[in-house]
């Protein structure tokens, strides 16, 4: 292997192993994305329980859940 070869073989190497590095961190941030979404949803859930249960608690104290 002559050294333009030797270059051009290292060039891909490294090419390579930047796409893979760009592939490892998009992975990470579509995972930390859907996690965020997940923990959002479930805040969200939590929210929307809380809420109905005061709306059942008022109307448990005015005598409107009959």
């Amino acid at each position: 292997m002559d050294n333009s070869q030797n270059v051009s073989y290292q060039a891909g190497q490294a090419k390579g192993q930047a796409q893979e590095k760009g592939n490892q961190m998009m992975d990470k941030a579509a995972n930390a994305a859907q996690s965020a979404k997940e923990t959002m949803q479930e805040a969200g859930q939590q929210m929307q329980a809380k809420a109905q249960g005061a709306a059942d608690a008022v109307k448990n104290a005015t005598g409107m859940n009959n």
